[in-house]
């Protein structure tokens, strides 16, 4: 499967990319989020996108579950480590809980850092 998107510069830091209709707006130094920022970002939601569905599919509610992450960065600003903490409330059920951890971990983000893709960049004229 292949997936397209347009990128524009519409001025200033701001970079954006056009995808299915919609646009992204990253702005490096202003009030939209930096590229890294978002990328960040879809790790977090990714991994939330799992634990809910997990809890959905059990009809488990999601009201008071929240996921909290942590990028930890070295000097040059590579990312180092992440941590991903699932809250949980009181009386959620023991039986899922290394479950709806499983569940953060399938996140496809994550996957795709663990089994980086190949990289190809050209110019075309």
């Amino acid at each position: 499967m292949e997936q397209g998107f347009t990128v524009s510069f519409p001025g200033g830091q701001m970079v954006d990319v056009a995808h299915a209709g919609g646009m992204i707006r990253t702005d490096q130094g202003g009030d939209d989020p930096s590229p890294f920022n978002l990328f960040l970002a879809s790790i977090a939601s990714c991994a939330g996108f799992y634990v809910m569905s997990f809890l959905k599919r059990r009809d488990i509610p999601t009201e008071d579950v929240s996921l909290s992450m942590r990028a930890h960065r070295v000097e040059h600003g590579k990312l180092d480590r992440v941590e991903i903490e699932i809250s949980l409330p009181e009386g959620f059920p023991q039986k899922y809980v290394e479950a709806v951890i499983k569940a953060a971990g399938s996140c496809l983000v994550k996957k795709t850092l663990e089994f980086p893709p190949e990289f190809e960049i050209k110019v075309s004229r």
